[in-house]
């Protein structure tokens, strides 16, 4: 007598566990790589989130620092403006006397027989021009000028001829003459160039370290 058995159960049973089992695995694998990507996604936000935070305060700061540049940059123009201010006024301490000086060492260097008709003056440099009863009365005016002066430069003689009208009250022969000379520095405008140059030759102070 043969015996027969239907495997066709348990071999259906043993399909339908794997499949299971593959679909369980399936489903674990997807939530395990969900929960991987919401984990990297997490990380990726927190660093991103840093780098941001970190851009803003860096962006901050560089708005601090424009704004004191710019402020240094208006405190270098206002200085700037105060020592433009400061030389124009020494300028003018300077040479506020020079008109004096020139008027009393011409009155010094004038030699008798020499008649000052003009005076002008541009910057440093004078010219004069008058009557003179001679060729010797010039000559001499101009080595006064050269020697004796001591603010007074660099004589230079421009023109002299026979004068074509006379002074009221002159009856003799006069020559009209023309020159140029300089101005040398005051007391005051030396004094003012030996404290710059002084300034200028002195070391910056050392900074003080923190």
């Amino acid at each position: 007598m043969r015996i027969r058995v239907n495997l066709l159960p348990h071999r259906a049973e043993r399909r339908e566990r794997q499949k299971k089992a593959f679909f369980f695995l399936t489903a674990l694998s997807l939530v395990a790589g969900l929960a991987l990507v919401f984990l990297v996604w997490s990380v990726l936000q927190h660093q991103i989130a840093g780098q941001r935070e970190r851009n803003d305060i860096i962006t901050a700061e560089n708005r601090k620092l424009d704004l004191q540049i710019r402020e240094i940059a208006t405190l270098r123009q206002e200085i700037e403006a105060l020592r433009a201010r400061q030389r124009a006024v020494e300028d003018l301490q300077a040479d506020r006397n020079q008109p004096v000086y020139l008027m009393d060492e011409l009155t010094r260097q004038v030699p008798e027989g020499i008649y000052l008709r003009t005076i002008k003056q541009e910057d440093k440099k004078v010219s004069v021009a008058g009557f003179a009863a001679s060729n010797e009365r010039v000559s001499e005016f101009l080595r006064n000028l050269q020697s004796n002066s001591k603010f007074l430069d660099r004589p230079e003689l421009v023109e002299i001829r026979v004068s074509g009208q006379q002074p009221p009250g002159v009856q003799r022969r006069l020559f009209d003459f023309s020159l140029n000379f300089a101005l040398k520095p005051t007391p005051e405008r030396a004094q003012l160039q030996q404290t710059q140059q002084a300034q200028q030759q002195a070391p910056a102070a050392p900074v003080a370290k923190k």
